[in-house]
C-alpha cells in the first residue's frame, strides 16, 4: 500500500509513481532518462492566451476542490491515476503538500491541474479541460503562484507538445536531479 510520506521520499530521490492499469492498478515507480521541467524565467505565454487569462473568463482556485480535480484528470479512457493514488494524494493535500489549480466557470471546475510542492520545486501530476483553453489557463495560474512563491523549477516528469508551447523542456535526470537538490535545499 503506498503512503503519503513514500511519495514524498520518492520524490526527494527523482522519482514518482505512477499505477498501471495494464497490471490491476499495480504502482510502480519511474525515473524517465530524460525529464520534462519548466523553469519560471523561461515560461512563455501566447499572446492569445494571455488575453484569455487577462479578460477573466474562469474564477481561478487554488485548493478549490482539490479531490474533485484529481478525479477529473483521472476521468479518461486509460489513466495511471488509480484509486489508490487519489487517496494518497488527497492525503498529501490534507498535509498541505498536494495542490490543485483550478479554473472555474458557472460555479463547475472546467479545467485545472494538481502536483506536490516541496521546498522550492512544484511536481506537476496531471492537467484536464471540459473546457477550450482552461486547462492551459490553470496552467498560467501555477506559474503566476509559482513566480510569487519564488519556486525554481516545475517538473512536468514527461514532456508533450501541450508544454512544450510554454517554454517546457527535456534535461537529463542528472541535470534534474541537481535542480532538485538546489530547490529542496
Amino acid at each position: 500500500m503506498l503512503t503519503a510520506h513514500q511519495v514524498l521520499h520518492g520524490y526527494t530521490q527523482g522519482i514518482f509513481p505512477m499505477a498501471d492499469p495494464d497490471e490491476d492498478n499495480a504502482i510502480f515507480w519511474y525515473e524517465p532518462e530524460m525529464r520534462g521541467v519548466i523553469l519560471p524565467a523561461e515560461f512563455h505565454i501566447p499572446k492569445n492566451l494571455r488575453r484569455l487569462y487577462n479578460k477573466g473568463v474562469f474564477d481561478l482556485k487554488i485548493n478549490g476542490n482539490f479531490k474533485q480535480c484529481i478525479l477529473n484528470c483521472s476521468n479518461r479512457e486509460e489513466t495511471w491515476i488509480s484509486d489508490e493514488i487519489i487517496d494518497v494524494y488527497c492525503g498529501l493535500n490534507k498535509m498541505g503538500y498536494g495542490m490543485s489549480f483550478e479554473a472555474w466557470q458557472n460555479g463547475q471546475m472546467v479545467g485545472g491541474l494538481y502536483g506536490v510542492v516541496m521546498g522550492k520545486i512544484f511536481f506537476g501530476e496531471s492537467m484536464f479541460h471540459t473546457v477550450t483553453n482552461a486547462s492551459k489557463v490553470a496552467l498560467v495560474y501555477l506559474m503566476e503562484w509559482v513566480k510569487e512563491k519564488e519556486i525554481q523549477v516545475v517538473d512536468c516528469q514527461f514532456i508533450n507538445e501541450h508544454l512544450l508551447q510554454f517554454g517546457a523542456k527535456e534535461i537529463p535526470q542528472a541535470e534534474f536531479l541537481n535542480l532538485l537538490r538546489k530547490a529542496l535545499q
